[in-house]
């Protein structure tokens, strides 16, 4: 009887003993803490990199704000150009603040004008251009209603001045020789004036004022910085013509 040949059998693997492991000395994985030799770049456990890049210097904040936040080469270096724009830059700040400087100065004072009290400030000296009979400079500032300056015509002006410079926030005007209506409309008073404050530096600033013709208080708005003497000028009176114009008081408040 035949025989069938037999089928082929792969041979087993060889189970050899394990050696022990060669020792590792090096620094060891940051991820693993595997211990690898100084001469391999990747960990032999997790393959993690065992060499880290240092982390990249914080850049300075300007360095984050255009044009300077990319780098442009000109020539192989953007530091020529850098300079030249960061040159530019603080040009336009320094001309910027010149111009600027002023105007929110103004705003910033009359901000604080707003938010602060007002109180009232009362004038070292007064004196006028002239004055009709009777009716002197210094009764404009006496606190009475029913005594005025006679100014005998437009273009008279009376002068205030003051000891120590001080913020001018308003000045409050009352026109005429009474509160009363019927007295009120027995004398001239005015109803235009041309208000100059002079700063410590001797700079005048002007300003045109228009009052109501009624009897009463009439606040001014002024905001002007360092005042040592304010100068009323009668620009235009309502009333009899060719009487004196009465002006009953005025009254300056700072901040």
């Amino acid at each position: 009887m035949a025989v069938q040949p037999a089928k082929p059998v792969a041979p087993r693997p060889v189970v050899r003993p394990s050696t022990a492991e060669e020792a590792q000395v090096g620094p060891p994985c940051p991820r693993c803490q595997t211990p690898n030799r100084p001469d391999r770049r990747f960990c032999r456990r997790c393959a993690a990199p065992l060499t880290v890049a240092e982390a990249a210097p914080a850049l300075p904040w300007w360095r984050t704000r255009w044009p300077f936040r990319r780098r442009v080469r000109i020539g192989g270096s953007g530091t020529a150009l850098r300079r030249m724009i960061a040159v530019l830059v603080v040009a336009a700040l320094v001309v910027a603040g010149v111009l600027l400087y002023p105007a929110g100065r103004n705003v910033y004072e009359d901000v604080l004008d707003k938010l602060r009290d007002a109180k009232a400030i009362t004038p070292t000296g007064v004196e006028a251009s002239a004055a009709a009979g009777g009716h002197p400079a210094a009764q404009a500032v006496d606190g009475l209603s029913n005594s005025y300056w006679a100014a005998p015509r437009t273009g008279d002006s009376i002068s205030f001045t003051f000891a120590k410079p001080f913020r001018l926030v308003d000045v409050i005007v009352h026109g005429g020789s009474s509160t009363e209506p019927q007295e009120f409309q027995k004398t001239a008073r005015p109803i235009g004036l041309d208000l100059r404050a002079t700063s410590s530096d001797g700079k005048v600033h002007e300003q045109k004022v228009t009052l109501n013709d009624k009897p009463g208080p009439q606040t001014v708005l002024t905001g002007v910085s360092d005042v040592v003497k304010v100068t009323l000028v009668v620009r235009e009176a309502a009333g009899p013509e060719g009487g004196p114009i009465a002006l009953a008081e005025v009254e300056f408040f700072k901040r």
